[in-house]
C-alpha cells in the first residue's frame, strides 16, 4: 500500500484483476476524495458535514468505480421505506433528504458509496455511512461481489471492520473467488483485520442482536480451500494458531483433492507448520481421496527431514494409496528415505515393528 500526491491511495491488487484489466472496484478512480488511511479524523466530521461532501460529490462526478463510462448512478432499488426517494419519512436528525439519497446511491459498478469511501481509503467518511445506513445497505456486493467488509479487509481498515461488524453485517458472504472477508484475511496476512472478524462476530452473538453470524470456519472458496488451507500455504503460524483457537478443524479438507493442512505443510516443505500442526493433533495418517497420506507425499518429494518429523510422529509406513503404492516402495532407491522406514511387515497393535540389527 502507498500513498501517491494528492491523498491518493494505491496498491497492487493482485489476483483481484477483472474483465478488460479492471484491477479491482475502483481503486485506481474518483482521486477527488480528500483523506488518507486510517486517520483519527473520524470523530472530527459530523455525519451532516460528511453527507454533504458526498453528495455535493455526487453531483458534480460519477460516483462509480468504471474507467470509461460516464452513466450517472442509479438510484438503490428495494430499500427500507426510510431510504426511498418517493415520499419519505423524515431523515435522520441532522441529514436532509438529498443527503440521505445520496447516501443511498449504486453506481453502475455496483459501489454503494461506502464502498467507494473504503476504495478511496477516507475511512472518516466510510464511518459516518456506516453509522447513518441500514444493515442490508452495508451487505451490498458490488459487481465483483464485494462487500463493505471485503474491501476493509483488503485495504486493512481496522476502525471500519469494527464499525461493519458492530452494525451487524454478514461476515460470511463471498466474493466472485468464493472468499470470505476471513479468506482475505488470511490471503493478504492481515493478522488484525482477522482477529477483529473473529473477535467482532463472536462478541454480537446473543438475543440483543438480532441479526448474529456465526463465522463458518470451514466454509470454502471457489478453489476448495478453507482459511486454515490458506495460513497454512502461507506458512503463517501466528494465523493458523488464531484459527485454531477460534475453533477451525485441524483436520480440514480441502475440496479439489482432499488435502489436509498437514498435506498441505509437507508440499511446501515448512517443516515448522508440519511440526506445528502435529504438536495441535493433525492426524498424521490422514489420507487424500487419491489414499495418500503426508508422508507419501513427503517421500514422493524426497524430503528426507520431513518424513523423519511425520515418522517420529508414529506416521504408518505401511499404508497404500490407490495405486497400491506405500510410503516405503515411493522411497526405492532412496537410501536416506530408506534409512527411516522399517522393512517388517509385521504388526502388533496396527503399528510396523521395526527390526534392530
Amino acid at each position: 500500500m502507498s500513498r501517491a500526491a494528492g491523498g491518493e491511495c494505491r496498491k497492487e491488487a493482485a489476483g483481484w484483476e477483472g474483465e478488460d484489466g479492471q484491477c479491482d472496484s475502483g481503486i485506481e478512480s474518483l482521486r477527488s476524495l480528500p483523506g488518507g488511511r486510517e486517520t483519527p479524523a473520524a470523530a472530527e466530521i459530523p455525519p451532516a458535514a460528511a453527507a454533504e461532501t458526498l453528495a455535493e460529490t455526487a453531483a458534480e462526478e460519477r460516483l462509480d468505480s468504471s474507467y470509461g463510462s460516464g452513466a450517472l448512478p442509479e438510484p438503490l432499488p428495494g430499500l427500507p421505506a426510510a431510504c426511498r426517494a418517493e415520499e419519505p419519512p423524515p431523515p435522520p436528525e441532522g441529514l436532509s433528504r438529498q443527503q440521505l439519497e445520496a447516501l443511498t446511491y449504486v453506481s453502475e459498478d455496483g459501489d454503494t458509496l461506502v464502498h467507494l469511501a473504503i476504495i478511496h481509503c477516507v475511512p472518516a467518511v466510510a464511518l459516518c455511512c456506516i453509522a447513518q445506513l441500514p444493515r442490508e445497505v452495508l451487505e451490498i456486493q458490488n459487481d465483483l461481489f464485494q462487500t463493505p467488509l471485503h474491501l476493509a479487509v483488503y485495504l486493512e481498515q481496522p476502525s471500519v471492520i469494527q464499525a461493519l461488524i458492530h452494525k451487524g453485517v454478514n461476515p460470511g458472504l463471498q466474493d466472485r473467488n468464493g472468499n470470505t472477508p476471513l479468506h482475505l484475511a488470511c490471503e493478504q496476512q492481515r493478522l488484525r483485520c482477522a482477529q477483529q472478524l473473529l473477535q467482532g462476530t463472536a462478541l454480537t452473538e446473543g438475543p440483543a442482536q438480532p441479526h448474529c453470524h456465526h463465522q463458518d470456519l470451514q466454509l470454502q472458496n471457489w478453489q476448495g480451500l478453507a482459511c486454515l488451507h490458506i495460513s497454512t500455504l502461507k506458512g503463517n503460524i501466528q494465523m493458523m494458531s488464531l484459527l485454531l483457537e477460534s475453533g477451525a478443524n485441524i483436520d480440514v479438507r480441502e475440496g479439489t483433492s482432499g488435502k489436509t493442512p498437514l498435506h498441505l505443510a509437507v508440499e511446501c516443505h515448512n517443516r515448522r507448520a508440519v511440526q506445528f500442526l502435529l504438536r495441535n493433533g493433525a492426524y498424521v495418517d490422514a489420507q487424500m481421496y487419491n489414499g495418500c497420506t503426508p508422508l507419501h507425499l513427503a517421500v514422493g518429494r524426497k524430503d528426507a527431514a520431513i518424513a523423519a518429523i511425520l515418522s517420529h510422529s508414529g506416521a504408518d509406513t505401511l499404508l497404500r494409496n490407490m495405486e497400491n503404492e506405500t510410503a516405503q516402495d515411493l522411497a526405492d532407491g532412496n537410501d536416506d528415505l530408506l534409512a527411516l522406514l522399517p522393512f517388517d511387515d509385521l504388526k502388533i497393535s496396527g503399528k510396523p515393528v521395526v527390526c534392530s540389527e
